[in-house]
C-alpha cells in the first residue's frame, strides 16, 4: 500500500466545557507545544501520513493554527514530508464534524485511499500504536484499538436497576485512531446523515452501513482522552514536600545599531535601531535561556548555541529557547515563574508588554501568569541611558 494515500483527521471541534478554563483542552500546553501539536507530531513521526485535516470550531482557525504550530519541530516535520494541513469547520456533533472532513477530502486533490480518525484530546498514544493502526487498517479495511475494562460492567435500566451482568473478558473499551478505507467510511457517514441518526463513534457508523466488521487490536492504557485538567501530567498538582526548587539568573547585553531589527521576547518592535548579534540579537530570550539552563545545571546559551557556528547566524531566538527548554523539561523540570527586567532608554516598552509576555509563554508552552516582564530606562546615564544598548536580567524558578 502506498503510504501517500493515508489521511489523518484530528477531531478538535468540541467546547471542552468540563475543563473548567477558557482554553480548549486541545490547546493546553504539553511537551514542547500543545496537546494538539503533540498529537500531530506523533502521527507524522510514522512517516506514513500524507495529509492532515484538523476539524475545529467555527471562527476558530487563528487560535487552532497557533496551537497546532506551537511546537517548531512539527512545522519542520511537515516541510520535510511535504504534508498539507487543512483546518475544517466542524459541526454541532462529533459525527457531523467527521463528516465535514470526509466531505472535504471527497473532492480534494489529496483524496486518500485510507483515513485515520483521531480525537484531538488523545495526545498520549505512541508511534507504535499509530503504526499498528495503519497496518491493521490496510490489512482488514477497518480497525480500532481497544483495551479491556478495569471494572466489572453492568447494564442498567432508566430507573437505575441492573438488568444485565456483562462478562468483562468479552468487553473492550475502544479508543482512537479508528482507521477505514476512505470510500467505505464516507459512504457510511452519508447513509447515517440520510437516516438522521447519531452514533457514538465511527466504528458504529461503519458497522451499521458497510455490512462489514471492524478489526479490534490492542490499544494502550496510556491512550486516554483528556477530560479534566488533571488528566495532563504537566499541570497536575504535586506535593511541595516532595518538590525540589531551583533558581536561575540570566543576563545579556547587546549594542543597538542601525539596519538591525529590534526584537524583544520574540516580538519585533518598530524602532530606528536593533540589537547587534550573531543570531537575531533578542537579548530578552537570551537572558531567559541562560536563566533556565543555569537553574537546571544544563550549561548556558554559549555552550548550546556558540556564536562561532554559522548555522546560528540570524537564528530565531524563540527556536533556540524552545530547544533548550525541551532539554530542561526532559530532566523533569517545570517552570514555576519567570521574571524579566529590561533596561532600555527607547522606545517605550509598555505598549508591547502583553505581546511579549504572550510570546514568551507560548514559546515555553506555559500559562501567561508564569511570565512577567518590566522595563526601566537608564535615566540618560551610561550606555543604556545614551541609547547605545539594551540590557536584560532574568530570574526563573524551576520545580521537580
Amino acid at each position: 500500500m502506498n503510504s501517500k494515500s493515508i489521511a489523518l483527521i484530528i477531531v478538535a471541534a468540541g467546547s471542552s466545557t468540563r475543563m473548567g478554563g477558557q482554553i480548549k483542552k486541545e490547546y493546553l500546553p504539553l511537551n514542547n507545544g500543545t496537546v494538539l501539536s503533540t498529537v500531530a507530531l506523533t502521527f507524522l513521526n510514522s512517516n506514513k501520513i500524507n495529509s492532515i485535516s484538523v476539524v475545529i470550531q467555527h471562527d476558530g482557525e487563528a487560535e487552532a493554527k497557533s496551537a497546532f504550530y506551537k511546537d517548531f519541530r512539527l512545522e519542520e516535520k511537515i516541510k520535510e514530508l511535504n504534508v498539507p494541513v487543512y483546518f475544517i469547520p466542524g459541526g454541532s456533533t462529533r459525527q457531523e464534524s467527521v463528516f465535514n472532513a470526509l466531505h472535504f477530502y471527497e473532492n480534494s486533490k489529496d483524496k486518500p485511499e485510507y483515513v485515520l480518525i483521531h480525537d484531538g484530546a488523545r495526545p498520549f498514544l505512541s508511534e507504535m500504536l499509530v503504526n499498528a493502526s495503519i497496518e491493521n487498517t490496510v490489512k482488514y479495511g477497518a480497525s480500532v484499538p481497544a483495551v479491556n475494562p478495569v471494572d466489572t460492567q453492568k447494564e442498567v435500566d432508566p430507573e437505575g436497576f441492573i438488568v444485565r451482568h456483562l462478562v468483562r473478558k468479552d468487553l473492550k473499551a475502544v479508543q482512537t485512531p479508528q482507521g477505514f478505507l476512505f470510500s467505505e467510511i464516507l459512504f457510511c457517514h452519508k447513509e447515517a446523515r440520510k437516516d438522521k441518526v447519531e452514533y457514538t463513534d465511527d466504528t458504529e457508523v461503519y458497522d451499521r452501513y458497510s455490512g462489514k466488521r471492524t478489526f479490534v487490536f490492542d490499544g494502550e492504557a496510556e491512550n486516554i482522552k483528556i477530560t479534566y485538567r488533571e488528566d495532563i501530567p504537566e499541570i497536575k498538582k504535586t506535593s511541595v514536600e516532595n518538590t525540589m526548587f531551583r533558581t536561575g539568573i540570566g543576563y545579556d547585553k547587546h549594542r543597538l545599531v542601525e539596519n538591525r531589527k529590534l526584537i524583544i521576547g520574540g516580538i519585533e518592535i518598530p524602532f530606528e535601531k536593533g540589537e547587534d548579534g550573531h543570531s537575531d540579537g533578542d537579548a530578552v530570550l537570551h537572558a531567559v535561556t541562560d536563566a533556565i539552563l543555569g537553574a537546571a545545571h544544563s550549561g548556558d546559551i554559549g555552550s548550546y548555541f556558540p556564536d562561532t557556528d554559522p548555522k546560528y547566524k540570524d537564528a530565531d531566538s524563540r527556536k533556540l529557547l524552545s530547544f533548550a527548554w525541551n532539554d530542561v523539561k526532559q530532566k523533569g523540570f517545570k517552570l514555576e515563574n519567570l521574571d524579566i527586567v529590561i533596561l532600555l532608554e527607547k522606545p517605550k516598552f509598555l505598549p508591547y508588554r502583553e505581546q511579549v509576555i504572550k510570546s514568551i509563554s507560548e514559546t515555553l508552552g506555559v500559562e501567561e501568569d508564569k511570565v512577567f516582564v518590566k522595563a526601566k530606562t537608564g535615566e540618560k546615564l551610561g550606555d543604556v541611558g545614551n541609547g547605545n544598548c539594551i540590557e536584560v536580567f532574568a530570574t526563573c524558578l524551576l520545580s521537580k
